[in-house]
């Protein structure tokens, strides 16, 4: 862990296929966004019984009455938000940026040309937007949210490796008690003049620098297949274990002829490497000592990982978890 860091209890990657209609350019699926929000409240609350929600979000909304009306009163005589706020969020693109990354190759770099340097502009419109989106979100549901972007924070790369990531203000901003979420995000890069530098290896950045207690992925399915999700006869993998050399190997279930356990699609217009970059992260992280757990966003499930309430021995959760073999 970083010198005097506050300690983190979970990073929670938001998947951009979990919280965007990844079919529709630039769709939120609401529903899943704020479900999603409501249970990193719960996950996050000391309270057993549901307590008044005080939104931090006083932006006006369309369809909002011009005169906003905030219960300073209500916020002056609170203690605090009486919630554990040691938790980071870093969320995915989904149908945000990486339309207009594909379309303009700024994930091959070449910023001299005007295509890649418009793209690059029009990138990060894009999956800003969707960061602010993210921080409303978790705002309105009174978690104290504030949006860092990588490119802003001056994270770069070196062909498409993570070489200067400055994680002075995410500190800072645990230690005040505010929950940074980040996002997959266009970066400069010392080679290639720029590119994308994915949520997943910016969360096993964080990992490696923070010691957080878990890491949870929340997905649009339960977990790792043995296969697509699609695939009527996929398996869910409930357990991998990382030994120290990268290598992995399928805990549970038993599986016959698939040494590997694992094949993966990546969608034609995902800039960022889809699953398989997913597996290779959160096993990454395993191999730190911390426990990743990746399941279906808006569940019992999610809610059981973002916990931290998670048992493998039993069958009643869905998902995988993919830990050390230590």
């Amino acid at each position: 862990m970083a010198e005097g860091a506050r300690p983190v209890r979970c990073i929670v990657k938001l998947g951009g296929a979990a919280i965007t209609n990844k079919g529709e350019l630039e769709s939120i699926d609401e529903g899943s966004l704020r479900s999603s929000c409501a249970q990193l409240r719960q996950a996050m609350s000391d309270n057993a019984a549901p307590e008044k929600v005080m939104g931090m979000d006083w932006s006006r909304r369309p369809g909002d009455p011009a005169d906003l009306v905030v219960d300073t009163e209500g916020f002056a005589d609170m203690d605090g938000p009486g919630l554990d706020t040691n938790f980071i969020v870093v969320h995915g693109a989904g149908s945000f940026g990486h339309f207009q990354a594909s379309s303009s190759g700024v994930h091959k770099g070449g910023l001299n040309t005007t295509l890649v340097k418009a793209g690059f502009v029009a990138t990060r419109i894009s999956v800003t937007s969707l960061n602010q989106e993210v921080v409303r979100a978790l705002a309105r549901e009174g978690i104290p949210s504030i949006g860092l972007s990588p490119f802003a924070c001056g994270w770069s790369t070196q062909q498409r490796k993570l070489v200067s990531a400055n994680a002075s203000q995410i500190i800072q901003s645990l230690h005040a008690g505010f929950v940074p979420v980040l996002h997959g995000d266009g970066v400069f890069d010392e080679l290639l003049d720029c590119t994308i530098l994915s949520g997943d290896v910016i969360i096993r950045h964080l990992a490696q620098l923070l010691s957080p207690k878990y890491v949870v992925f929340l997905t649009d399915v339960h977990g790792v297949y043995d296969r697509p999700p699609t695939d009527p006869n996929a398996v869910l993998l409930r357990e991998i274990e990382v030994d120290d050399n990268g290598g992995w190997s399928i805990v549970k279930p038993a599986l016959q002829g698939n040494k590997r356990g694992v094949e993966t699609s990546v969608a034609a217009h995902d800039t960022t490497g889809g699953m398989e970059t997913k597996i290779l992260e959160a096993s990454a992280i395993a191999r730190l000592g911390v426990d990743v757990y990746i399941t279906k966003v808006g569940t019992e499930h999610s809610l059981r990982a973002l916990k931290g309430d998670v048992n493998t021995s039993s069958d009643d959760w869905l998902g995988t978890v993919i830990r050390s073999a230590k």
